[in-house]
């Protein structure tokens, strides 16, 4: 072999060995999130973008958080969620939606139960209603599951849609890691319930689907919007990966045409479909809150934005149709409107004051006692005494029947408290009495000054005085010895949540939560809680 041929083969050799070098460097891409948009979206993706001849993609389904905290790290390529951007931290990141899911309600597959009203779910997840009875079932209990991740996306998706946040806390004492695990807890649990997605549930005959008002989930009343419930499925990226590119490229080879077949063998509705979705979003939103009485929160836009890239064509957008409001639904958002108006307003100087009064200096006002509460309601009254309801009032120092209270606003400024003017009769005996009360005191006090009555007078006094010290003192130390009676405490027991726990010691929920320090409604199997205050 000539020196020169040797060189040649030699420069061959090492341009295929470096080659080599950079395509194992490179590696396949790594995917990570949570187990809905792995099953319905990555799974067969992932196979028919290696059969392109694109490379290998590496499917680690676990949930939403471990799949972004991974892309933020750069430990992997891609995410996937079924929520949108929540936090600065994620704000560094691309979500590209991708597809259309249903949020569905799953029980197991015996359960009597065919479907819920929207108010209805909203208090099984609040706590209200825990007994299957309540909603057309057996007479047992319901065992909500919910996944324990934070800020899962099915979790978050419902939440954020019944209670108009994606982080409200609600009374759900089974949780698992994912979706998937919950499905099979409730597959095994008769009386289990639970939310995961149309793409995860369609076809297990272990679990029913409930409809939501009537409406059953499928992909053609997801697509129409019929039913309520649905969310986007998010493939998140990092512009900052290495493979920032490559990911992209897979980012797009979803929701080309190929990709969309395979959305669609999922029951999922690809993104660019659903343009009547987009531009119905804010009006479902808003009726789906109105039904339930709850707001959106002021931290949490009401609906997301989608990147550029992936939105919807304008034209499509804006000539979708949007169902209008029903009479019922319009004096809903009015109310809700209304509600969100007044918590808006500059609070009042008085809101939140509530008092108790009572009197034993005078005898015409003995054994009387009296509540007041002011409630602001600034945007309509002003807010200075707004609402004033009184239990008690009396009448020439004799105790009457509560008066007739206006306790609704008017546009006048004036508070109402009615009462019935005395009569003439009534007038005179009045002041008859008050002049034999100023006669007698006169007599008594002329008395009084003769000489050694004051001394007796005093010594009686003092005697008197004694006597009521002790008796007083007495009165105060039995006092002391009710008031510090211990508060009555409660053990949490299987089924138990922190409304029928307070229910059940007929005791305000509000208060249970601020004697036992609880900044939400979650409570733990054998909590010892205080359900009264000190007696």
């Amino acid at each position: 072999m000539s020196l020169r041929l040797a060189r040649v083969v030699s420069a061959a050799l090492l341009t295929v060995a470096a080659s080599a070098s950079v395509f194992a460097a490179a590696g396949p891409l790594i995917w990570r999130g949570d187990v809905t948009v792995a099953r319905g979206v990555v799974g067969d993706v992932a196979k028919a973008w290696e059969k392109a001849g694109n490379g290998k993609i590496e499917v680690q389904s676990f949930n939403t958080a471990s799949g972004l905290d991974a892309l933020e790290k750069g430990q992997a390529d891609l995410a996937g969620t079924a929520r949108p951007a929540t936090g600065a931290a994620e704000a560094g990141l691309t979500f590209t939606p991708v597809a259309w899911d249903g949020v569905v309600l799953i029980t197991h597959a015996s359960n009597p139960v065919t479907n819920i009203t929207m108010q209805q779910l909203h208090d099984i997840y609040y706590g209200k209603i825990t007994n299957w009875k309540d909603v057309g079932g057996k007479d047992e209990g319901i065992n909500v599951y919910a996944a324990a991740s934070p800020g899962d996306g099915v979790e978050w998706s419902l939440r954020k849609l019944v209670f108009g946040r994606g982080n409200q806390p609600v009374a759900a004492p089974r949780l698992y890691v994912n979706q998937a695990k919950l499905e099979e807890g409730i597959g095994l649990d008769t009386r289990g319930f639970g939310a995961t997605t149309l793409s995860g549930a369609a076809g297990n005959k272990k679990l029913k689907m409930i409809s939501v008002d009537g409406v059953a989930p499928s992909t053609s009343t997801v697509a129409s919007g019929a039913y309520p419930l649905y969310t986007q499925l998010y493939l998140v990226t990092n512009p900052a990966s290495p493979k920032a590119a490559d990911a992209k490229a897979l980012v797009d080879f979803v929701t080309d045409g190929a990709g969309k077949s395979l959305l669609r063998s999922h029951s999922l509705l690809p993104y660019a479909d659903g343009a009547a979705l987009v531009s119905g979003d804010a009006g479902r939103r808003a009726r789906i809150l109105a039904s339930v009485g709850a707001k959106a929160s002021a931290s949490e836009p009401l609906t997301t934005a989608a990147p550029a890239a992936a939105a919807a064509p304008a034209a499509a957008v804006a000539a979708a149709p949007s169902r209008p409001l029903t009479k019922a639904e319009k004096l809903a958002a009015a109310r809700a409107a209304a509600k969100e108006k007044a918590a808006s307003a500059p609070p009042s100087q008085f809101a939140g004051v509530t008092g108790s009064v009572f009197t034993t200096a005078h005898a015409g006002f003995a054994g009387i006692t009296a509540d007041a509460i002011t409630v602001s309601d600034q945007a309509k009254i002003g807010g200075k005494f707004a609402k004033v309801t009184s239990d008690a009032v009396t009448v020439a120092g004799k105790p009457t029947a509560k008066p007739a209270v206006d306790t609704h606003e008017k546009p006048s400024d004036k508070v109402n408290l009615g009462s019935t003017a005395p009569s003439q009769a009534e007038i005179a005996k009045a002041e008859a009495e008050r002049n034999e009360a100023i006669a007698k005191a006169a007599a008594s006090k002329k008395k009084s000054t003769e000489p050694g009555v004051a001394a007796k007078v005093g010594q009686a006094g003092q005697v008197r005085g004694q006597s009521h010290n002790a008796d007083t003192a007495k009165s105060n130390a039995k006092s002391i010895a009710k008031a510090t009676k211990p508060a009555q405490t409660y053990t949490v027991k299987p089924g138990d949540t922190l409304y029928s726990i307070a229910k059940k010691h007929n005791a305000d929920i509000a208060k249970v939560r601020q004697w036992n320090g609880l900044k939400g409604d979650s409570v733990k199997l054998g909590q010892t809680l205080k359900v009264s205050g000190p007696r």
